[in-house]
C-alpha cells in the first residue's frame, strides 16, 4: 500500500510546499493573533487552523466534501455562517480597549493571552477554517490529482496526502510566528500601538469575512 514513485513524491511535495508558502487568509489570521498576543496566541491560532484543515481532510477522504460541490444550498449555508462568524470576531476586536496589552508598572508587558482565552483563540481558528467552503473544495479538487491506481484505497490515499499538506506547514509557519512575535513584542510596549494592533486584527477579520461572503463556487 502507498507504493508511489519518486516522481510522484517530488511533484506532490513541491506543490504542497508552494501552497503553504503562498500567503492566504489562514496565515493572516495566525499572524494577526501573533502580533496581538505574542507567540503563544500565534501557536494556538495555528493549531486551531490545522485542526480545521484536518477536519476538511477527513471530509475529503470520506467523500463528504462532495456535498459542498454539488449542493448550492449547502455551499451557501456554510459560506454565510463562516462570513458571519469572522465579521462577528472582527467587531468584537474593534470594540476591545486593548487593556490586555498595557505595560505593567515594572515595564514588563502584561500576559497577552490569559489561559481562559486560549480556547477562544483555538476555537476561532478551527471554526474559521471549517466554515470556509473554499477550503473543502480545495482539498476535494487538489488531493484526487495524486491518487494512484493500485497504490491503496482511495480514501486512505486522500487522507495521507491531506495530512502531509498540514505536516509541511509545520516547517513553515512556526518560524514565521517567532519572527512575528519579536516584532509584535516591540509594538505591544505602547498602549496606543497595542490598541492599534487590536483594531488591525478586527479589520483583518472583517475583511476576511467580507471576502468569504463574496466568494462564488
Amino acid at each position: 500500500m502507498f507504493d508511489y514513485s519518486f516522481l510522484h513524491w517530488t511533484t506532490f511535495l513541491s506543490a504542497a510546499l508552494a501552497l503553504n508558502l503562498v500567503p492566504g487568509p489562514d496565515f493572516a489570521f495566525i499572524l494577526g493573533h501573533t502580533f496581538k498576543g505574542g507567540r503563544r496566541a500565534g501557536f494556538v491560532a495555528m493549531f486551531g487552523i490545522w485542526s480545521g484543515a484536518f477536519v476538511h481532510v477527513l471530509m475529503a477522504a470520506l467523500g463528504l466534501s462532495a456535498i459542498l460541490m454539488t449542493s448550492a444550498l449547502a455551499f451557501s449555508a456554510v459560506k454565510w455562517l463562516g462570513a458571519a462568524y469572522l465579521i462577528w470576531l472582527g467587531i468584537e476586536a474593534l470594540r476591545s480597549k486593548g487593556g490586555a496589552f498595557i505595560p505593567e508598572a515594572d515595564g514588563n508587558i502584561a500576559q497577552p493571552l490569559p489561559r481562559r482565552g486560549t480556547w477562544s483563540v483555538f476555537r476561532a481558528g478551527m471554526l474559521t477554517n471549517i466554515l470556509n467552503p473554499k477550503v473543502a473544495l480545495f482539498f476535494l479538487a487538489f488531493l484526487p490529482q495524486f491518487v494512484v491506481e493500485g497504490a491503496g484505497p482511495i480514501s486512505a490515499q486522500l487522507f495521507l496526502h491531506g495530512v502531509l499538506i498540514i505536516a509541511i506547514a509545520a516547517f513553515i509557519e512556526p518560524p514565521l510566528i517567532l519572527m512575528g512575535d519579536r516584532l509584535g513584542a516591540r509594538l505591544r510596549r505602547s498602549q496606543r500601538l497595542a490598541l492599534w494592533m487590536e483594531r488591525s486584527v478586527g479589520a483583518i477579520l472583517i475583511a476576511l469575512g467580507l471576502r468569504l461572503a463574496l466568494e462564488k463556487r
